[in-house]
Formats: C-alpha cells, sequence, structure tokens
C-alpha cells in the first residue's frame, strides 16, 4: 500500500490531497485569510461566559465569533473549579509557575450537577475547540483541555494515563503504561497514541517535553490576553495531517510550494528523520500538481450527487438538514454465472469500500442510513457488516457502525468536527441563457489569439492550456487542427488538457509559466 500526501499552494489557500494506492481517500483546505482568525478543532481561547442557560444545562460563551460558541455541562471536565482557580491567577499575574506539581486541585465537580452551580456570566475560562463553526452555529467547546503531540496528548489537570484502544498487544500496553508514569508531569494525564508503538523513551520524553513548553507559552499569553482571544493555535495543517495520519506506508509527500517543501522537510526531520527524502519540491510549470496526479479528475468525479463504481455499480448520495443518505445501485450490472444473492454481495462489497471513501473524502457527519441490495442470507449480511466496519477502521473521525436492519439499512453515526467539503461538479449549461457562442467559434477565437501572440512576439513558446474536450479536438486526426497551425503559422503550440476547467475555458501561458495577457 502506497500513501501520498499532495499539497497544492494558491494565493490564499493551500490543498492537501492524501492518496491511496492513487486513489483520493482525503481533501483538505486551508485558508490564508483565516489563519488568525480561524476556529480550528484544537485551538484553544480564553473565553468570556456570556450567560448559562439553566434549561439546556449549558452555556454560551464568547470566543470571538459572530455567534457565541456552546458549551455543555458534560464538556466541563470533572476538574472545573481547578481550572477556574488557575486561569484567575496566572491571567492577574499571581502564579507564575505553570507546572501543577505543587498546585493545589479543588474538589472536582458533580459530574449530574447543574451549570449554574459552577459557571456564572462574565466569567474568564480556558475553553477548546471540538467542533468548528457549521452553517449558523457557533463552534461547539470543551473545558476539558488537551494539546496534542505525534506520540502523546497532554491533558492538563488530570492524573489519568489512557493507550489507545488500537494497540492489541497487552504486553506493549503495559509497557508504555509503565514508560509514561515514570516521565509525565505531576497534574497531567497522558493519552498515548497509536503511533507511539514500539517507540523508545526517548522519543516519547521528547515529545512530552516539547507539549510541555506549549503548555508553558500558553501560560504566559494569558497575562496580557485579551478576553476573548486565541492563546494556543494548531500547527499549520500540513504539519497537522501529518501528525495525525504519517506512519512508514507513505511513499511521498510532493508540494508545489518552495516555503512548504521547507517546512515539511523541518517537521519530518524531527518525527521520522529516515523518511525526510519522500519530500518531494514539484516545479513543473506546465502541468499543475493535481493535474500531474490526476486529482482534479477524482474530484470532478467523487463528489457528484452520483458515484459510480467498478462493474457499473453506482451510489446516489443525498443530504438532508437532518441527515444524509446513499442509496446503492447495481446499475446495468448482470451475472448469468453467479446467483441474485451473490451479485448482490459483490455489489455491496464494492459499494461498502467507496462509501468508507466518501465519508472520510466529504468529511460527512451526522447520521448516514445506506440502502444496500436486500440479501436474504444472514452470513452475507454479516460478511457485509465486517467488511465495511474494517474499512472503516482507518478512519480518524470517531464512528459508530449498527448492523443491517431487516430492510437492508445500515446505519452510522460519524463525528462531525467541521463543515463537510462541498464541491460543485456540475457546470452551467450554456444552453440555458439563449444564444451564446458555440464551441466551434471558440476555437475560432483561439486560433485568433495564436496569430496576435505570434504577431507581438515571434520568439515566444505557446502553451496552450483547455478542457480535455477541446485540447482532444485540436490534437486529434491527421492532419491534426494544431498541425494546421504549424504549418500555417511555423509555430508550434503545446496543448495542456486542464481537467479542473470548463469547457469553454481556457488560457495561453509561456514557457516560464507566466500568463500570456490579450
Amino acid at each position: 500500500m502506497n500513501k501520498e500526501l499532495i499539497i497544492r499552494s494558491n494565493s490564499d489557500t493551500v490543498d492537501f490531497a492524501l492518496l491511496k494506492d492513487g486513489k483520493l481517500i482525503e481533501l483538505h483546505r486551508e485558508r490564508e485569510a483565516d489563519e488568525g482568525n480561524g476556529f480550528q478543532v484544537g485551538d484553544i481561547f480564553i473565553a468570556k461566559i456570556r450567560k448559562p442557560v439553566p434549561g439546556l444545562n449549558a452555556a454560551f460563551v464568547h470566543v470571538g465569533f459572530e455567534k457565541d460558541a456552546f458549551l455543555h455541562y458534560h464538556d466541563l471536565g470533572p476538574n472545573l473549579k481547578t481550572l477556574l482557580k488557575f486561569t484567575k491567577l496566572v491571567s492577574g499575574g499571581k502564579l507564575k509557575d505553570f507546572a501543577l506539581e505543587n498546585f493545589v486541585f479543588e474538589e472536582e465537580i458533580d459530574k449530574d450537577g447543574a451549570i449554574t452551580d459552577v459557571l456564572s456570566a462574565n466569567q474568564s475560562l480556558l475553553v477548546q475547540i471540538v467542533k468548528e463553526p457549521i452553517s449558523t452555529k457557533g463552534p461547539r467547546i470543551s473545558s476539558e483541555l488537551s494539546i496534542a503531540g505525534r506520540y502523546v496528548v497532554l491533558v492538563p489537570f488530570s492524573n489519568r494515563i489512557s493507550i489507545s484502544q488500537k494497540i492489541e498487544s497487552k504486553e506493549e500496553k503495559e509497557r508504555l503504561k509503565k514508560l509514561v508514569q515514570s516521565i509525565k508531569p505531576k497534574g497531567f494525564g497522558v493519552i498515548v497514541r497509536t503511533v507511539a508503538e514500539d517507540m523508545k523513551v526517548s522519543e516519547i520524553d521528547k515529545d512530552l517535553r516539547n507539549l510541555m513548553s506549549k503548555w508553558n507559552n500558553m501560560c504566559k499569553k494569558l497575562t496580557t490576553a485579551h478576553h476573548p482571544s486565541k492563546v494556543l493555535g494548531e500547527v499549520n495543517k500540513a504539519s497537522s495531517i501529518l501528525r495525525d495520519v504519517f506512519n512508514d506506508t507513505f511513499t511521498g509527500i510532493i508540494t508545489d510550494d518552495e516555503d512548504l517543501y521547507f517546512q515539511t522537510k523541518d517537521y519530518l526531520q524531527e518525527i521520522a528523520p529516515a523518511k525526510v527524502s519522500i519530500v518531494k519540491h514539484y516545479q513543473s510549470r506546465e502541468v499543475p500538481i493535481f493535474e500531474k496526479y490526476s486529482i482534479e479528475r477524482q474530484i470532478k468525479t467523487s463528489f457528484g450527487k452520483t458515484v459510480s463504481m467498478s462493474k457499473g455499480a453506482y451510489l446516489i448520495i443525498e443530504h438532508t438538514e437532518a441527515l444524509h443518505v446513499i442509496d446503492v445501485n447495481s446499475g446495468n450490472r448482470s451475472n448469468k454465472a453467479q446467483s441474485q444473492e451473490d451479485t448482490a454481495l459483490e455489489v455491496n462489497l464494492i459499494a461498502a469500500a467507496e462509501i468508507a471513501r466518501q465519508l472520510r473524502l466529504r468529511d460527512m457527519g451526522g447520521i448516514i442510513v445506506v440502502d444496500f441490495i436486500d440479501m436474504g442470507n444472514p452470513e452475507n449480511r454479516k460478511t457485509l457488516y465486517d467488511f465495511l466496519k474494517e474499512e472503516m477502521s482507518d478512519d480518524k473521525a470517531k464512528h459508530k457502525i449498527l448492523p443491517p436492519s431487516k430492510f437492508g439499512l445500515i446505519q452510522i453515526t460519524r463525528q462531525r468536527v467541521r463543515p463537510e467539503v462541498s464541491i460543485e461538479t456540475r457546470e452551467e449549461d450554456p444552453n440555458e441563457h439563449g444564444e451564446i457562442e458555440a464551441p466551434i467559434l471558440v476555437i475560432d477565437k483561439i486560433r485568433a489569439r495564436i496569430e496576435n501572440i505570434i504577431a507581438r512576439d515571434p520568439s515566444c513558446k505557446i502553451i496552450l492550456n483547455t478542457h480535455p474536450f477541446v485540447a482532444a479536438y485540436l490534437t486529434k486526426g491527421l492532419p491534426s487542427l494544431r498541425m494546421k497551425w504549424w504549418m500555417e503559422f511555423k509555430k508550434w503550440v503545446k496543448i495542456v488538457p486542464r481537467d479542473a476547467y470548463t469547457y469553454l475555458e481556457y488560457h495561453f501561458f509561456d514557457d516560464k509559466g507566466k500568463e500570456i495577457s490579450e
């Protein structure tokens, strides 16, 4: 299995595409304009309690977003009183020692208590974003803080050590628990991540010390921080993705941005020095990086309402306010050598693999109902259920899958912490707006542009970027239109198909990658 991370940088956005054996499985976008004021999962804010609401047993909290954040009683954490005391002392400059070794903890709050018993309006509180603003809702927050590292997660105001459930060996779990117990600072809990399996104490200790440094730097900010404001931000998106998904199966990290190239190399030097050589700087000016790795084409075929699969099967994905509905269709598939039951199982297994991919790719959350093709054999239903669970085992988002119902429906709940990735794949029908230029007239305009470019600069090298359909029209046949232009103008035009373009879109570039203007 090969895993590649392809990073594309534009003027105001950075796109991250995660490929598994060449197939797109995750797509993330970071907007540079959001870096200062954004609300990423994991960010920590010093916030102001706006008002507790007894009826909801929750409080609305001002974190600087246009809509107040929502803080439920169950998200307060047992050591809320200790956190409030610590925040007040540090913010007032009365506490200079941010280690919790000598800090006296307060009694824990009642797990079934009322919000009005522990919080009041205008109190300052450290909170962490657990769900980004979605639609008209503000962020969802928690006062149980955690700072994530490569191998461990640091949990202030706790003494608990937790080991990832994905580490199966009891001996390894016991080793990691004893190891962490010997190095963890007093007053801090630690969650050991899956990637810590078989790691040496020196690596885990280095990660832990790095997290303690982040904690101390955050606490120093509290003395001068405006309330509300961000006091600890998540690492940049590239480092965040690498921290959470990187492992030895990665075979390539390719970016078209020089700064990101060096940042990524530096980060890998810290977490996996042996893998630094897989980071590459993509420098071609002719073919954009997402075109080179067929990502644009995969985006266009993966984000529509209809998703095609192998052997003629396809999915229909519908989104409603309350849930997502996925319908599995066998299409025109027929196989006389197999029974209807065997065919249904085969199509359902193909669909299960694609559904697991679609949930990660679109970052779909909430309730998902999948209508698989009916199967009468209970063993086949169990096979499908087990296969879907296995396919979703790599999904980092928390999820739960229920066994198939009598109607063949499988229900999935998946954690939603950020807005769903939505990409418009349908293009405007030119005929809807009456009389507009036909595609053949665009060919005439392209020819006229070539003539103008040559008249202005006969030595200029010409590269035409256009939709694949138009590119094929220009290059196919003998003689092709491009060949005719060469005979007419004595100039060869390089044609680059661009999956991202609309049908009638085209642009001219020189050999240095600079667009040739009108």
